[in-house]
């Protein structure tokens, strides 16, 4: 801490820079919230400091397992997802951790439309409304699987960030004049998500960006 409050702010904004490999969209205003922050830090006497010290190295031994860990389960699912005839991750935003959820709580031979796939998702609304809000405070439906809701709704955010025609669809409903404007954007984006998983896995079809025509999969 006290060499972050010692160094002038050049020197630190170089060292950014130099080991942030472009990680930092504005290392001035980084290293000016790290001098803050050092400066405002609160000071461990030295009986303390070696207690904290070994604390700390405790959590990052631990932090490092578990992602080691993650690691291995990410190249099982990757492993297993390869077996599954299905074209989610043909998708920007859907990686194999999303297209997994999905699949394991969907058996699209269940379902005869895309709102019933809405429907037990949760993505659907408590009155009739073709998808959309008709009034202020309507609400997503309670029922519903709550595990598949949640796979839809992280990849919509996702999606939405990688996929232009999704991204552009956000914007829109988020510019609406409507209360609680992105989560009614990205509830939105959520059901317009379920409508394409609908297609791609009934028809078995890879998803073309930019509003392309699916292809069969082969």
């Amino acid at each position: 801490m006290e060499e972050l409050v010692d160094i002038s702010l050049d020197e630190l904004i170089n060292f950014l820079i130099r080991h942030g490999k472009n990680r930092f969209d504005d290392p001035e205003a980084t290293a000016r919230s790290l001098k803050k922050a050092a400066r405002s830090s609160y000071r461990l006497s030295d009986s303390m400091a070696d207690s904290v010290n070994l604390a700390m190295a405790s959590s990052i031994r631990v932090i490092r397992a578990i992602q080691q860990e993650l690691k291995v389960l990410k190249k099982a699912i990757m492993d297993h997802l390869e077996t599954i005839p299905q074209t989610l991750d043909t998708v920007p935003g859907i990686g194999p951790i999303f297209a997994s959820g999905i699949l394991a709580e969907v058996d699209i031979n269940q379902f005869q439309k895309q709102q019933q796939l809405a429907k037990f998702g949760g993505i659907a609304w408590n009155q009739a409304q073709s998808g959309d809000f008709t009034a202020k405070r309507t609400r997503l439906i309670q029922s519903g699987n709550r595990y598949l809701k949640y796979y839809l709704f992280e990849a919509a955010n996702s999606v939405r960030v990688h996929d232009p025609v999704f991204a552009q669809y956000y914007d829109k409903k988020r510019a609406e004049p409507k209360e609680f404007a992105n989560k009614r954007a990205l509830a939105l984006t959520a059901r317009k998500l379920v409508r394409l998983i609908f297609y791609l896995l009934k028809n078995n079809q890879i998803y073309q960006p930019e509003g392309g025509m699916p292809q069969n999969h082969k």
